[in-house]
């Protein structure tokens, strides 16, 4: 997984159930609460950027 966190300038790379996360080229952190926030909005922005392109590609296949 990539996610790219434009608040952090930076890139999730990894991430395991109990929350701990994994920066490029940085070892494994339990994200602070701002942490968290911005990861979440960045993958919520994501996960709408890939509906909008499954529609653009694919418009009678989507819910």
């Amino acid at each position: 997984m990539r996610l790219y966190i434009e608040t952090m300038d930076a890139m999730l790379v990894d991430y395991e159930p109990d929350g701990r996360v994994r920066l490029d080229d940085e070892d494994w952190l339990t994200p602070t609460l701002q942490e968290r926030r911005a990861i979440l909005h960045a993958a919520q922005t994501e996960i709408e950027r890939l509906q909008d392109l499954m529609l653009a590609l694919d418009p009678g296949d989507v819910d």
